[in-house]
């Protein structure tokens, strides 16, 4: 009788087994575009590998991984002339919404070099850049966040296509580093 108990629960047993991975095969898959890893098309060129890589930058706080981003030296140069590093590399999770090279470009050069020359003007824009708290890219839809400034600014968006202050897009996001989230953007966001 057991013989026979055992036989017939043998077939049942792995056909729930087969459709349990078959039902596996079919559920989506892990990826970038769940929030748990970078978006955005400029991360296509960040490399695949060293301390400018994505697993690189996990390794050191926020200013010394922006450090070693080729798109990010206008920001470094700004955020050293503003006496910044130590204060962001000692903070814990924070959320820095970091302008590229070509944001700054943006901005005509007599009033950048002039912005660069002000100690507290930049360190009023810089810090504008800069929540006190983790933003997960869920958060980016619709959401309000105060800066280290004091001012706030704003996130809405959807997918891989999100907008800070409806003026500036993020072009690689949700990256990660030591202690902060990284939101890399196009355009120099100012506070009021």
């Amino acid at each position: 009788m057991t013989t026979m108990l055992i036989r017939r629960r043998v077939p049942a047993v792995l056909a729930a087994a087969a459709l349990a991975v078959s039902l596996g095969a079919l559920a989506p898959q892990a990826s970038a575009d769940d929030g748990d890893g970078p978006f955005g098309p400029a991360c296509a060129s960040v490399p695949k590998e060293g301390a400018g890589s994505f697993d690189g930058m996990a390794q050191d706080p926020v200013a010394t991984a922006a450090s070693n981003n080729p798109a990010l030296s206008t920001l470094v140069a700004a955020v050293q002339q503003a006496g910044l590093v130590d204060t962001l590399n000692d903070a814990k999770d924070i959320t820095v919404f970091a302008p590229t090279n070509d944001a700054f470009a943006k901005i005509p050069k007599a009033d950048l070099d002039k912005v660069l020359a002000d100690k507290a003007t930049l360190t009023k824009i810089l810090t504008y850049h800069v929540v006190g708290e983790p933003v997960q890219k869920a958060d980016l839809a619709d959401g309000s966040f105060k800066t280290l400034e004091g001012g706030t600014l704003t996130t809405s968006g959807s997918g891989d296509a999100y907008e800070v202050n409806d003026t500036a897009a993020i072009v690689c996001g949700n990256v990660k580093t030591s202690n902060a989230t990284v939101y890399i953007i196009d355009t120099v966001l100012m506070p009021q």
